[in-house]
């Protein structure tokens, strides 16, 4: 077992044929520690959602060069077979929109159970199992509930029922990529707090994929800060919003609304960390 659960070192990924590549992600590295929750940060088009996936190797199409490590075994160049047998058992990936990530045309119950029903476990085991995840993740009646259909949950819920496929048989590493983007504010503070219990519940190790330093404040030990399919900055948290050293994370922070902010200045743009840039 190494001391890290996560290692990837030199990614490079690009899309197209062998002849005409479009490489997105350039030499990114960084590490997740079991029981340590790091946040990828970046505007839209950074790279950052390219770089989880290609942990579980989503992108068929993509082609990797570099190391990808899950506790000391090398993805990279590891056979399709061999990958499936990572996602949801070693793995899981809690994704953007909830409406699109669930199969619409079976009920929620056998989604949540299929991760522990494709790994050998009897059904009846399975459903218990999974009423008690709905349970622990805050969905009332959940007995009841279990056989609902996606449409019949809220947004929240919906997003509740992600997170429960997700973590049900128990992974080591949570892949969260953008799990509140389509949720109000009330209602992504409740699901990161859930993702925060469950992580440490089961010592899970969490990469969390977002764009909000606001969600990344109060929830990551570490960050690290993706442009242009490069990370221009890593940083534990305190030290990162305290002393950002890379002007395109300064101009990230600066482009949060603060309420205690002058009206009459205007939030700092990617056009202004440009310029900074450039001097």
């Amino acid at each position: 077992m190494t001391a890290n659960l996560l290692s990837i070192d030199d990614l490079h990924v690009a899309f197209g044929t062998a002849h005409d590549p479009l490489e997105v992600v350039h030499g990114v590295g960084l590490t997740v520690r079991r029981g340590e929750r790091v946040a990828l940060v970046g505007e839209s088009g950074s790279g950052k959602s390219v770089t989880a996936r290609a942990v579980m190797q989503l992108d068929t199409d993509a082609r990797l060069s570099g190391s990808i490590r899950l506790d000391g075994r090398e993805l990279v160049g590891a056979s399709a077979r061999a990958v499936r047998g990572i996602r949801g058992a070693q793995v899981g990936l809690v994704f953007q929109d909830p409406l699109t990530a669930l199969n619409p045309v079976m009920t929620i119950g056998w989604q949540i159970m299929q991760p522990l029903v494709f790994r050998g476990v009897p059904k009846r085991d399975a459903r218990r199992r999974g009423i008690e995840m709905l349970e622990r993740l805050g969905v009332r009646d959940a007995a009841d509930r279990f056989d609902a259909y996606p449409h019949e949950f809220s947004g929240g819920m919906r997003q509740r029922v992600v997170i429960a496929i997700a973590v049900i048989a128990e992974p080591a590493l949570l892949i969260a990529d953008e799990p509140t983007t389509a949720l109000d504010v009330q209602v992504q503070a409740q699901v990161l707090a859930l993702l925060d219990e469950i992580a440490a519940e089961r010592g899970m190790g969490v990469l969390l994929i977002t764009h909000d330093l606001g969600l990344v404040a109060g929830f990551a030990d570490d960050v690290v800060v993706m442009r242009s399919g490069a990370v221009v900055e890593h940083a534990d948290t305190d030290t990162l919003f305290a002393t950002p050293q890379h002007p395109y994370t300064r101009g990230l922070i600066g482009a949060v609304p603060r309420i205690d902010a002058d009206p009459s200045v205007r939030l700092v743009s990617v056009s202004d960390v440009e310029k900074e840039d450039v001097r």
